[in-house]
């Protein structure tokens, strides 16, 4: 069975209680049950983690080369915005990325704007709330 690593950046472990009108009520456990079962519908084995650490991510991102992953599915959360290590790292490892964000980025602050990790992403999905892990991995489903 193909793995697709669904990796969560900074502040993702307090989904639910962190500013709901912007990130919905829905925590990380309810959206790592939501990809299990829709990853398990799709036939895909579903790695799904969270850190509030930049290198960790990096790390994460060559283990999944290593792992020979289907794809990867990465909410860099603020990092996003920040990061070329992340960016460098999604263009070493040769594992299509999918860049996802519950919000929509466009809409918020100007800073949000730019995002590192979308200059080396297969695709982005923004602004759908926990759906979009799960359209995420139904396009990881197709790679």
């Amino acid at each position: 069975m193909d793995t697709v690593f669904i990796l969560n950046g900074p502040n993702l472990n307090l989904l639910g209680t962190r500013e709901p009108d912007i990130y919905g009520h829905e925590t990380l456990t309810d959206l790592e049950a939501r990809c299990h079962e829709a990853g398990e519908r799709l036939g895909l084995a579903v790695d799904f983690r969270q850190t509030n650490h930049e290198g960790v991510l990096v790390d994460w991102l060559h283990e999944a080369r290593e792992a020979k992953a289907r794809a990867v599915i990465l909410n860099a959360a603020a990092y996003t915005h920040t990061s070329i290590a992340l960016l460098d790292a999604i263009k070493a490892i040769g594992v299509p990325v999918i860049e996802v964000h519950l919000s929509d980025p466009r809409q918020r602050e100007e800073f949000r704007h730019l995002s590192y990790v979308g200059m080396g992403a297969v695709q982005t999905i923004q602004g759908r709330g926990g759906d979009g892990y799960i359209e995420a991995l139904e396009h990881a489903a197709t790679l």
